[in-house]
C-alpha cells in the first residue's frame, strides 16, 4: 500500500494574547465538555447562492472536525440552530455578545477556497468567546484528496490549544480484521484512520496475522504470521508492501514491538519449553538475549526513552508485570493485585503502563504507574484485551467481546476510552476487529 504524502503550507493568522486563558483541565475524572460553536465554513457563492468549486468539501471538513472533538468527550459542539450571527468573512471580527448569549466558550471561524492550481486552502481562527480574543489562527493548503487529513489536523490544533496536550486525530490504527466461522477464522492485517475511515487491508488473509505494532517512524509494522506451521515475526513496509522475516529463529517467535527509535525489535522466543525475551538490532541484524529465567517471559514494551522494559512473566507463580533495565538487569515486580496480568504497554508520556487483567472470570483494562503504584481499572467485560495508547497518552484503544448468547457468537469490536475511565466509544470497522495498534501523529 502506498502512503499519500501530505504536503501543506501554513502561516499563522494574526493572533492577540487572550486576556484570560481558556483551557480545559483534562486531568480530572469528571468534567463537563467545553461548549464550542463551529459555524459552517465560509465559502464563495454566486448570485444564486450556489457554491463555487470546492464548496462540497466545506461541510465534509467541518463534519470531521465536529466528530473528532465530540468523540474526545472534552467538547460539546453547540447546535447550529441556536447560532445568532452569520459569519461571512474570515477577516470579520465576530460579534461576541451573540456567541456568549448561546453559552459558547470557544468559537471556530473558518473559510475554504480553491487556489489557482486547484488545491484546497483552509483558514481558521479560534476565539475565546468570553474574552473576545483570538487564541490561534492558521492557514493550510493541500490537494483535494487530502481533505480528511486537513480536517484532522485542524482538530489537533484546536485540541492542543484548548487542552495544552498534543492531539491524536491525525493518526492511523493497524489491527487484525476477523471474519468467518469460529472454527475457520480468517485474520488479516488492516489499517484505517483513527476514526475508522480510509480502511484498507494490508495482508490477504491466506496466513493468520496477529499482534501488529507500528514502528515510531511510521514506515513499518511488525506482527506475527502463521504462514507456516510455526508462528514467526515479520516486518511489513507499509509503503512498498514488502514483507521480511525477522531473524532465523528455529522455534516460535511472537509478541514483537519496536524500540522508540525504530532501530530494534523486542520479541519472545520459545524453545525447549522456555520462553525468553530477545532484542534484535535491525541495522546490524544481530540478536541478544535480554531475559534468562526458566519461567515464561513475554509481552515486552519499551519505556518512551528506551531505558526500561516492562514485560509479563510467571516467574512468581502466575502472570505478573515486571520492569527491568533495557539490558535485562534490575528486574522488579510491579503488579501485586489479585488475578493475572498481561499485555503491558508503556504510555508515550511515560506516566502509566496499561495492561490486561484477568480475575474472577472477568477481563479488565487497567493502568498503573511504572513503579506499580496507583493501579486502577478503566474498562471491564467478558473479554477486554490488548490496550494500545494514543500518541498523546490520553486515550486507550482495545478490543472487546460480550458473552455469546445461544448459537450466536458475539462480535469482537474496537473501543476507545479516556485514561480517566470515562467516554468509552466503539470504533466502527467493516468486520470483527482485534489487536489494535495506534500510530504516532502522521508526519
Amino acid at each position: 500500500m502506498k502512503i499519500k504524502h501530505f504536503i501543506f503550507a501554513f502561516f499563522c493568522l494574526t493572533a492577540m494574547p487572550a486576556a484570560a486563558e481558556l483551557e480545559i483541565d483534562i486531568n480530572g475524572a469528571m468534567r463537563e465538555p467545553m461548549p464550542i460553536a463551529i459555524p459552517q465554513m465560509i465559502t464563495n457563492t454566486n448570485a444564486f447562492g450556489q457554491l463555487f468549486g470546492v464548496g462540497s468539501y466545506a461541510s465534509k471538513i467541518r463534519g470531521v472536525v465536529v466528530a473528532d472533538l465530540e468523540r474526545s468527550g472534552l467538547f460539546r459542539v453547540i447546535d447550529e440552530s441556536s447560532y445568532i450571527e452569520d459569519l461571512t468573512s474570515i477577516d470579520e471580527r465576530p460579534q461576541f455578545n451573540d456567541w456568549r448569549a448561546i453559552k459558547a466558550q470557544a468559537l471556530l471561524q473558518s473559510a475554504l477556497s480553491e487556489t489557482q492550481d486547484g488545491k484546497l486552502k483552509v483558514e481558521f481562527r479560534l476565539w475565546d468567546a468570553f474574552a473576545g480574543e483570538q487564541l490561534q489562527g492558521q492557514s493550510y493548503t493541500t490537494t483535494k484528496e487530502n481533505w480528511r487529513r486537513i480536517a484532522h489536523i485542524i482538530s489537533d490544533d484546536i485540541y492542543e490549544r484548548l487542552t495544552g496536550d498534543k492531539g491524536y486525530f491525525d493518526t492511523r490504527v493497524v489491527y487484525v480484521s476477523e471474519s468467518g466461522p469460529a472454527t475457520r477464522r480468517i485474520k488479516r492485517l488492516a489499517i484505517m484512520d483513527q476514526d475508522g475511515e480510509n480502511h484498507k487491508f494490508l495482508t490477504s488473509g491466506a496466513a493468520m496475522a496477529l499482534t501488529p505494532r507500528f514502528s515510531p517512524n511510521m514506515q513499518k509494522v511488525t506482527y506475527i504470521s502463521f504462514s507456516g506451521m510455526t508462528p514467526k515475526v515479520y516486518i511489513l513496509d507499509i509503503e512498498s508492501g514488502k514483507q521480511e522475516l525477522l531473524g532465523n529463529f528455529p522455534g516460535m517467535t511472537f509478541a514483537p514491538v519496536f524500540s522508540p527509535d525504530s532501530s530494534k525489535v523486542l520479541l519472545s522466543f520459545a524453545a525447549n519449553g522456555n520462553t525468553e525475551i530477545y532484542e534484535m538490532d535491525l541495522n546490524k541484524k544481530s540478536t541478544r538475549q535480554i531475559t534468562r529465567h526458566p519461567a515464561i517471559d513475554t509481552s515486552p514494551s519499551y519505556s518512551p526513552d528506551g531505558s526500561k522494559i516492562v514485560f509479563n512473566s510467571d516467574r512468581g507463580g502466575n502472570q505478573q508485570l515486571y520492569v527491568m533495565d533495557a539490558d535485562g538487569s534490575n528486574v522488579e515486580r510491579i503488579s501485586f493485585g489479585k488475578g493475572r496480568y498481561a499485555t503491558p504497554v508503556w504510555s508515550p508520556r511515560g506516566d502509566y503502563i496499561a495492561f490486561t487483567k484477568m480475575a474472577g472470570g472477568e477481563f479488565y483494562i487497567g493502568v498503573m504507574h511504572p513503579d506499580g503504584t496507583g493501579e486502577r481499572v478503566i474498562a471491564s467485560g467478558y473479554l477486554v484485551e490488548g490496550p494500545t495508547w494514543s500518541p498523546n497518552g490520553r486515550v486507550l484503544m482495545y478490543f472487546k467481546q460480550d458473552r455469546s448468547t445461544g448459537s450466536r457468537t458475539a462480535p469482537v469490536k474496537l473501543y476507545t476510552i479516556d485514561v480517566t475511565g470515562y467516554n468509552e466509544r466503539m470504533v466502527v470497522t467493516p468486520s470483527d476487529a482485534s489487536d489494535p495498534a495506534w500510530s504516532p501523529l502522521l508526519p
